[in-house]
């Protein structure tokens, strides 16, 4: 004790330096204090057509603030005049917060379950899906040990993919599932760079010469926390069906952090 003790000078000076040194700057965080949503940030998700929110309900049960975590739920829908198989909970920042280029970090976990598809994601903030672009910090299916993190624009989607003269739009990274990991992006107006725990697993660039769709990132984006049930993709033929015995499940979030330069 007394050796750490005589170091500690030290110890705090080296700190110090780094963070001095460091280029960015905490310019927002949500750690989830308290034991409900704040709504001057955050707004529940409504069901809707597309996969990803098909499911969503705002059933009390399914949204969780308490000992510094945000819980997302899915469970086995027990509403006779819903016809849905699954209730899920989502959150959305949108019209109450976005930020423009910078760093984004977000601490989280999963209670993982067949058909289970988590995510944390923004869209930018004007104009309608895929024009406005999307960034997929993580997705997660199913009992999978690693995650997805994907760009996807009016580019992506509508442009056949050219290995050889289009950068890639997303990857994938190994995780401990079962273990609280750091998603995230770092952003600016000409590239996008993935990053698990701290380190780049992905970087999409700007390419002006393939026109303004390939890049539509250069806006405000605002976010969205999402704990879906099923869905064409995570059910694919080659990962089956969601199984209600493996229900509930959740997404959890300890905190978000936003950076600036």
């Amino acid at each position: 004790m007394t050796s750490f003790l005589s170091q500690l000078p030290l110890v705090l000076a080296t700190l110090t330096l780094a963070q001095a040194s460091s280029p960015w700057k905490l310019h927002w965080q949500e750690n989830f204090s308290g034991n409900k949503v704040d709504t001057s940030t955050w707004s529940t998700v409504k069901r809707g057509k597309p996969d990803w929110k098909n499911t969503m309900s705002n059933d009390p049960r399914l949204i969780e603030v308490s000992k510094g975590t945000l819980k997302l739920k899915g469970i086995v829908n027990d509403k006779k005049n819903d016809p849905a198989p699954f209730l899920t909970a989502g959150l959305t920042s949108k019209g109450k917060f976005n930020f423009q280029y910078g760093k984004i970090q977000i601490r989280a976990r999963f209670k993982s379950a067949q058909g289970a598809w988590p995510a944390l994601w923004m869209l930018g903030e004007k104009g309608q899906w895929p024009n406005n672009g999307e960034i997929d910090l993580m997705e997660h299916l199913n009992f999978d040990d690693k995650v997805y993190q994907t760009l996807h624009s009016h580019f992506t989607q509508n442009t056949p993919f050219d290995k050889d003269a289009h950068p890639n739009k997303g990857s994938t990274t190994k995780i401990d599932k079962d273990a609280w990991n750091t998603y995230g992006c770092e952003w600016d107006a000409d590239k996008v760079t993935f990053t698990v725990n701290g380190k780049p697993s992905h970087s999409y660039p700007r390419r002006p010469e393939l026109g303004d769709s390939q890049y539509p990132f250069q806006q405000p984006f605002y976010l969205i926390l999402s704990m879906q049930i099923g869905g064409k993709w995570v059910n694919s033929p080659d990962r089956g069906p969601s199984n209600p015995a493996h229900y509930p499940a959740h997404l959890e979030v300890d905190w978000i952090r936003v950076f600036k330069k």
